[in-house]
């Protein structure tokens, strides 16, 4: 059985979005692998007790994350037909969900489960639960929803708030490390905020991810899906990519920027992403200075060669204009509460909101209403 090509993303460094083949999994035995009895006989693995059980506090608390958020954290199995001149062949995959929902909704990465033809979820406890249902993907962010059918409650995660993280605070990563080490538990700090990379998948096309999180927690191929975790066993991030030619680079989907789409999987079923219809550049202390603009935070309303406002788009509608600053949207203030699609990501669908925008010097505000991205 062939393994799953990774998917890369390139910056100035190879990034690795964070997908796994099972080729191991697949000659150790899959069943193995989901009861755990990969190791149960093993003699190189042994119980010693010397009777010293002291741990620090910054021990007892990602202990106390992992025990309290692991059972929501599922590993996610997939199955695709790759056809070749020697004819079909299975190839399977694996990644990493957490489970959103008591009813049996999961979120994961959208390469995870990309071209699947069967997509199997296995919980913390071994239950594997086989041709989950695909709800729905959003390839520009990267994320998806699975569901299982159920019979039973199940441990849904808390989502925290990705525009209050700090640069420097203790994060906690799990995941289905290698498509082989389910609920693996890493910890580290949050390194940056705020990243933008471009992804090429193994067939020549690309993908922009922005605003992303960036975390020195080791997470490894597998990962993908997974949650990014503050202290309080808060989901502040989706576990996505990993540069490969670093130590301890990682990125992560922050939570904000799901939870419009969130809301609109629980309550209909569907994927709908809100929709602006502007191009802009993320404001920077060199975008500042390039394009002589007065402020060094925000959304800059530019294209360099058509209109950077859609015709008929929300934005137009409401008045926005090339070279507005979009600075707030409703109460949170682009490049300090994360930014512009972290923040709308928060919204759903048909929700107004508030734009505080600098225009020639003046501050105007404009309603704009959001309508569904169509692709």
């Amino acid at each position: 059985m062939k393994t799953q090509s990774l998917k890369k993303i390139g910056i100035i460094v190879a990034i690795t979005l964070l997908g796994a083949g099972l080729g191991v999994a697949s000659v150790l035995g899959i069943q193995q692998w989901i009861s755990g009895d990969l190791f149960k006989n093993s003699s190189l693995i042994e119980s010693q007790d010397d009777g010293n059980k002291a741990t620090t506090p910054g021990e007892e608390s990602i202990a106390a994350v992992a025990e309290k958020v692991s059972p929501s954290v599922v590993s996610i199995v997939t199955t695709n037909e790759v056809r070749s001149y020697y004819g079909a062949t299975t190839q399977e995959g694996a990644g990493t969900g957490v489970i959103v929902s008591k009813d049996g909704y999961i979120m994961t990465n959208n390469h995870v489960i990309d071209g699947a033809k069967t997509v199997s979820v296995v919980t913390s406890d071994g239950e594997l639960y086989e041709n989950a249902d695909v709800i729905g993907r959003d390839p520009l962010n990267d994320i998806a929803f699975v569901k299982i059918k159920i019979d039973k409650e199940l441990p849904a995660a808390t989502l925290g708030d990705s525009s209050t993280v700090r640069i420097g605070q203790q994060v906690v990563a799990i995941g289905n490390a290698l498509g082989q080490y389910k609920n693996t538990v890493t910890s580290g700090i949050l390194s940056g905020t705020g990243r933008p990379v471009t992804a090429s998948t193994g067939s020549g096309q690309s993908e922009t991810l922005t605003d992303l999180l960036q975390t020195d927690a080791s997470i490894n191929s597998g990962n993908s899906g997974g949650p990014l975790l503050n202290m309080a066993g808060q989901i502040i991030g989706i576990n996505t990519a990993v540069a490969t030619n670093a130590n301890g680079i990682g990125f992560a989907i922050p939570i904000n920027a799901t939870k419009g789409i969130l809301a609109g999987v629980l309550e209909k079923g569907a994927i709908e992403r809100p929709f602006i219809g502007i191009n802009y550049l993320s404001i920077t202390p060199e975008i500042a200075r390039t394009y002589k603009l007065p402020v060094r935070i925000g959304a800059y309303v530019f294209s360099d060669n058509s209109s950077p406002v859609a015709a008929g788009s929300p934005a137009e509608e409401a008045g926005i204009e090339k070279g507005d600053i979009i600075q707030k949207i409703n109460s949170y203030t682009i490049g300090e509460n994360g930014g512009l699609p972290s923040i709308i990501g928060q919204f759903r669908v048909g929700d107004k909101v508030t734009f505080t925008i600098l225009r020639d010097g003046k501050t105007v505000t404009k309603e704009v209403t959001l309508t569904a991205y169509k692709n």
